[in-house]
Formats: structure tokens, C-alpha cells, sequence
């Protein structure tokens, strides 16, 4: 384990089936909009002090908050057997930094992926994965007699300004449980006549705004106030969810979106989650490598691959044209394994974005952290701290359907030939 404590800085670094013939046809695809979310087992908590009694009660609260966010669901912090789970903490550490910010002592924590995970299997609890369905936003709010449209961008006028506020509550919701969320554009503030189908909870014109978005499933949702109560009622569209009203209330509008955002993760939870028995003791990441294009070629990234130590096994699972996905069972940490796949040089690190560069001739959407929006300039919006995420290349429904059953984050490559190892090539 690695312990940073000086230099603390304002974010922590960030978190077979079947055998398939190389044939060369490209499916065509249709956007996958599942997006991956780093960060989910880091954590930044408030200590008290920098004495060894409070370093491991800010160990034991960071991991509560990523027990929540893994799992899905708070509930887990109420089993038999998560305070020994808590009380070993610091085992499951890869490393920390404590340091001060705005007065405050706090500490910052990644934790092992795949220890957590196991974690949870023990305590009988499910496991979501890293790749999480995006929620397109369309929330109007009421307050009095006033209706205004949160959307991605507020402009800096008293109505737009409470609008960003809400934006913001919603953000920190969203990134504490790790779930992806977006809002519309700015340039649909002042469409009134939109603004009422939405208050109305009409879908088919907020289908058409939506039309050129990235999203899984829309929500519509009202917010209201009445006395000291605000309530939101919202439905959803897309994925086969239950398109009937749900609503929860609340006294504050930091407490409103919390449940709102409670309730959404739960259900996303609920239906994308992995069971204890099936994490398994041997975990499996994807692994995309572009560039694939012969026989000759996986041969030889089943080779290097195999070769590695922490690798258990490799089974390729797609092909589409000289995209090659594997599926590689590891031991040890996730980290480990990219450090050895590092160490080749053919294995050329891509991200996401990267990717789908090389997949389609639009540009990608930029990672930016949970809620964010790219600026209109092209310049991505400084990051919150916590949970970031980034979208999945174009795919098609097994592509979304693969990732969303993977509990960790794919990891991306290109496949570059490197003449001269040992006087040929390898």
C-alpha cells in the first residue's frame, strides 16, 4: 500500500464465451449510450485529525461510502457482517492521502476493486459494475408560480442562478452514489411550450428535444413546493423501465435530490447488479484492442496475454472488424494486471474516447464528471472531485447488454506489431 501524506492535491488520481471466427464483416451498430465510471472506490472524507485513531475512522467512513456506491444500495451498511468488513478497512487500501483543505483536515482513499468486490460477495450483497446506464434529466422546477428548466449551463440571472443551484444538488447526489446523469441544453431554457409537455409529463415532444443526446433512459420530472414540503414526481422512458409516476418529498431541496437520486440508483441497482455467488473468486475484465487484423495477430495477443502472471485466463468474446474484445480472468488487483500490460509495448493504452475516435468520424463526448457537460468552446468543465465518467465506444444492444453485466471497467488498447524483439518480430 502506498501512503501519499505529503502533497495533497484537490482530486485523487483515478478509478470465455465464445471463440469467434476472424471474419471480417462490421455489424452495424447502433449507439450504445452505457457509460463507465471511474473513481467508484475512491473516497474523500473529513478527519478530524491526522492521529492514528482518526486516520482509521476516516478509513472505515471512506469505505462506507463505497460500499453504497458499489453495491447500490445504503441497505448494505445494515448486514450481518459489515462493521468486520469496515473494521478491516485499511487492508483493502491501495493507497491514501491525508492533507488539509479550506481548514479541514481530510483523507483521500482508493480502494482495490476486486477486494471490495469480494467484500461485498461475503456480506451476501450484490455488486454493480463500472459500466452504468446514462439518465438524460428533464426536471422542471415550480416555485412561486415560477416554472424553469435545469439544465446543463445556467446563465448568471436570479432565475437561472436557482436553476444552476438545483443543477448542482443533483451533481453531488449523482456523484456520490456513482450514478451518470446529464441535462439538456441551455438553448431549451425559454421554450415555454416544451416546458409544459414536460410539467404535463408528455413524452413524445421531449423524445424529439432529446433526439442528438447521448442517453439510455430519459426521466420527466415535476418539482414543487408546498408549505415546507418540496416534491418531485418523475417517470421514465427507454430500457423497458415502468413508465408510471413515482415521487418522493422532502423539507430541503439538497434533501429532495438525494432521495431522488437514492431512489434511481436503487433501481438501477436492482435490475443491473451482479449477485454474491456469481463475482466469483477469479474476476474478468473486458479487454478491447483495436488494430486486430489477422489471424497472425490474435494469436499473438493471446500469447502475450497468457503469458502474463496475473493471468488466469483468455477467451475471446466479439469481433467487429479489427476490434478484438477478450474477456481475461485475473488474480490479484485490477491495477496489477494493467501495470503488466503495460510493460508490452503492442499494447498501446487508449481511452474510451480514443476509441471511438477510431470508430466513427464524430467527435466523442468528453469524460467529465458525473452530471458535467463539455462548455460550448469544446473546453471540458473542470472536474468535481469524486466519481467521474466516460462514454463507452459506439456499439450495438450486445455491446450495451456485455457491458452492463461487467463489474469492472473495460480497459482499452490498440494492438501495435514492434519489429526487432530478440532480431524479429514477436
Amino acid at each position: 500500500m502506498t501512503n501519499l501524506v505529503n502533497g495533497y492535491s484537490a482530486k485523487m488520481k483515478q478509478a470465455g464465451r465464445l471463440i469467434m471466427a476472424m471474419v471480417g464483416a462490421l455489424f452495424i451498430a447502433s449507439p450504445a449510450a452505457a457509460v463507465t465510471i471511474t473513481g467508484l472506490y475512491n473516497a474523500d472524507v473529513q478527519i478530524s485529525d491526522t492521529r492514528s485513531s482518526s486516520v482509521k475512522a476516516g478509513y472505515e467512513a471512506g469505505l462506507r461510502e463505497v460500499l453504497v456506491r458499489v453495491s447500490g444500495s445504503r441497505d448494505v451498511l445494515e448486514l450481518e457482517g459489515v462493521d468486520d468488513l469496515l473494521a478491516k478497512a485499511e487492508s483493502l487500501l491501495l493507497s491514501y492521502q491525508v492533507g488539509q483543505s479550506e481548514g479541514q483536515s481530510r483523507m483521500q482513499m482508493s480502494f482495490g476493486a476486486v477486494g471490495v468486490n469480494r467484500g461485498l460477495a461475503a456480506l451476501n450483497a450484490p455488486v454493480w459494475g463500472a459500466n452504468r446506464p446514462l439518465t438524460l434529466a428533464w426536471i422542471a422546477v415550480e416555485d412561486r408560480g415560477q416554472r424553469q428548466l435545469i439544465t446543463a449551463e445556467a446563465e448568471a440571472s436570479s432565475q437561472s442562478a436557482n436553476a444552476a443551484e438545483w443543477r448542482q444538488l443533483f451533481m453531488a447526489a449523482a456523484s456520490e452514489r456513482g450514478l451518470p446523469m446529464v441535462f439538456p441544453g441551455q438553448q431549451f431554457s425559454d421554450d415555454r411550450s416544451l416546458l409544459s409537455d414536460l410539467w404535463g409529463q408528455f413524452v413524445d415532444r421531449i423524445e424529439a428535444a432529446s433526439e442528438g443526446l447521448a442517453y439510455d433512459v430519459i426521466s420527466l420530472m415535476r418539482i414543487s413546493r408546498s408549505g415546507g414540503q418540496w416534491r418531485a414526481g418523475w417517470v421514465f422512458e427507454g430500457m423497458g423501465m415502468d413508465p408510471s409516476e413515482r415521487s418522493v418529498s422532502a423539507g430541503t431541496p439538497a434533501e429532495l435530490a438525494a432521495k431522488v437520486v437514492d431512489n434511481w440508483a436503487d433501481l438501477y441497482a436492482s435490475r443491473y447488479a451482479v449477485s454474491a455467488g456469481n463475482v466469483g473468486d477469479s474476476p474478468v475484465v473486458d479487454v478491447v484492442l483495436d488494430g486486430v487484423t489477422s489471424l497472425a495477430d490474435y494469436g499473438k495477443v493471446l500469447k502475450a496475454l497468457e503469458s502474463m502472471t496475473p493471468v488466469r485466463a483468455v477467451g475471446a468474446s466479439r469481433i467487429r472488424g479489427e476490434r478484438l474484445t477478450l474477456e481475461v480472468a485475473f488474480s490479484g488487483e485490477l491495477s496489477q494486471l494493467q501495470e503488466y500490460i503495460a510493460l508490452d509495448p503492442r499494447f498501446v493504452a487508449q481511452s474510451a474516447e480514443d476509441a471511438t475516435t477510431m470508430d466513427a468520424t464524430e467527435a466523442p463526448q468528453s469524460t467529465a464528471s458525473v452530471g458535467q457537460e463539455k462548455q460550448e468552446d469544446g473546453v471540458e468543465a473542470a472536474e468535481a472531485s469524486g466519481p467521474a465518467y466516460q462514454s463507452l465506444p459506439d456499439g450495438d444492444e450486445q455491446d450495451a447488454a456485455d457491458a452492463f453485466e461487467s463489474l469492472y471497467e473495460v480497459l482499452y488498447y490498440r494492438w501495435q506489431r514492434v519489429p526487432g524483439r530478440g532480431g524479429s518480430e514477436s
